[in-house]
């Protein structure tokens, strides 16, 4: 049993391996006293994961997914979503690129990294948290951040979601409000509960109606950093 501090919580993981306890070193707090809630899941649980997973995982990797799987459902009731994009913080803002699978987040931030070098951070690079504030939403680092390890236990406010597709030449626009859903419907987990679903979409509705979100059709070039930069960056 380990404490998790991340997204501004204490969350209790009572786990049955020490991977994820390994994992998530970084964010372990000492506080035992002010626990949020409590996480733990089943061998049964763990065992559909395993079979249920594309490629072969350890119990104890599975362990770790149905864990993080089972924070997710919980966050709502603190204001509070997953979400499956790559984030990086730049001058105080942190953007969030979203993509289908293979279309190249990763490598889009790697060109952030190489054409701005340390005034850019890589928070997390898969699956960070998203929580509302009284002064707007925020992101959080997380120790699940996809194969590259990418993550860094701070937080910073949100300015920009930016949907990525490919393209020969680099184009950027801003999105209307009314097409932003779709795409973001993509990226979340969406309660299974009838009674979160209404907090969840109003949430929802009040992260895309305060944050600015972009479509980019780029290329792999260093000039899609600078075109996205340019753009987001300096409203």
């Amino acid at each position: 049993m380990f404490v998790l501090g991340i997204a501004g919580l204490n969350i209790e993981i009572i786990n049955k391996y020490n991977y994820v306890k390994d994992m998530c070193r970084d964010y372990i707090v000492d506080d035992n006293n002010n626990i949020d809630f409590s996480v733990e899941v089943s061998e049964a649980d763990i065992v559909k994961e395993q079979s249920t997973a594309r490629i072969a995982c350890s119990e104890e990797y599975c362990e770790s997914i149905c864990i993080y799987r089972s924070i997710s459902g919980k966050l709502i009731n603190y204001n509070a979503f997953l979400l499956h994009g790559a984030c990086i913080e730049y001058h105080g803002n942190v953007y969030v690129f979203l993509a289908k699978s293979g279309i190249g987040k990763s490598t889009h931030i790697r060109l952030w990294k190489k054409v701005y070098g340390d005034d850019v951070h890589i928070i997390n690079g898969d699956k960070p948290i998203i929580r509302k504030a009284k002064d707007g939403f925020y992101v959080y680092g997380t120790p699940w951040c996809g194969k590259e390890g990418w993550n860094i236990n701070t937080s910073a406010p949100l300015k920009a979601f930016c949907f990525i597709e490919r393209g020969a030449d680099n184009i950027i626009n801003k999105m209307p409000a009314s097409t932003v859903m779709k795409r973001l419907a993509n990226q979340i987990i969406m309660p299974k509960e009838m009674n979160e679903v209404i907090p969840y979409l109003d949430m929802m509705d009040n992260l895309i109606r305060e944050t600015d979100c972009y479509l980019l059709q780029c290329n792999m070039e260093e000039e899609a950093a600078k075109v996205a930069c340019k753009c987001i960056c300096q409203r």
